[in-house]
């Protein structure tokens, strides 16, 4: 089955496109990765895909239908730098929020969406702090949190924004734990990503993006130097330093959006 399919997808910002004619067939219950450079369009991407961000050409199905026929089968985990953390709601309400889509209509938040939110927060460990605001958490709780959220949805395709960015070592492994978990039950997981080597060892399948779709595969096919060399470009030559650099630290980590 094919979770995700877009044809000749284009989006352009005030007359300049952003993302040029992107093909691509994703199938379902795989953990894929969007790799690519500052600017490439990963977020475009997703938020393409949802409909955020209005496209300009091609179209988009999810699950074989158009995407507007299948958001109740889509959750969604922004940039934590979208999000305005000082409105004052707390950790559970947050987690509620999951569950709204598959309310009928003129129907209230009741206990069963209460209890799919407390086990959402407590498969990511933040059912202890349900009542707090969330602005008082730290930014890799406030990540779980959000990440509980798109659980309550009990979802068949995850689009996910950098769900690792400015988390602690503990809450990165727990999220590829979780991540891992949800594509064990036949989920399709779609994260765009920044650190080269983690993204060799976290995903089934790469989404190489420079504006343009570079190559879509199995990551031990399209992880290779040249295609890395065509999404990168020259900075493909100052990420191997980086590389050779954190081995030597012992951080292990490349993050191209970091990069001049």
């Amino acid at each position: 089955m094919i979770a995700l399919e877009t044809h000749d997808l284009t989006v352009t910002y005030r007359k300049r496109p952003v993302l040029y004619g992107i093909d691509v067939v994703i199938p379902e219950g795989n953990l894929i990765g969007i790799v690519g450079p500052n600017g490439a369009g990963k977020s475009t991407l997703i938020k393409a895909v949802m409909g955020v961000v209005r496209s300009t050409g091609g179209w988009v199905k999810v699950f074989g239908k158009p995407v507007k026929e299948s958001l109740k089968r889509i959750g969604y985990v922004p940039q934590r730098e979208s999000i305005d953390w000082e409105f004052p709601v707390t950790v559970m309400d947050v987690a509620l929020m999951g569950t709204y889509g598959k309310l009928g209509p003129f129907r209230w938040v009741g206990e069963e969406q209460r209890r799919r939110a407390r086990e959402a927060l407590e498969r990511v460990g933040m059912l202890p702090y349900a009542k707090r605001q969330i602005g008082n958490l730290s930014g890799g709780q406030q990540q779980r949190v959000f990440l509980a959220r798109a659980l309550a949805q009990d979802s068949d395709l995850y689009l996910m924004d950098e769900p690792f960015a400015g988390v602690d070592a503990a809450t990165e492994s727990a999220i590829v734990e979780l991540l891992k978990e949800l594509r064990s039950q036949g989920k399709t997981v779609i994260v765009v990503h920044h650190d080269l080597q983690s993204a060799r060892e976290y995903f089934d399948m790469l989404l190489l993006l420079n504006m343009r779709l570079v190559a879509f595969g199995p990551t031990a096919e399209v992880f290779t130097t040249e295609l890395l060399q065509k999404t990168y470009g020259g900075r493909l030559t100052i990420l191997s330093e980086m590389a050779e650099k954190a081995a030597r630290e012992g951080t292990g980590k490349l993050h191209p959006k970091n990069e001049p």
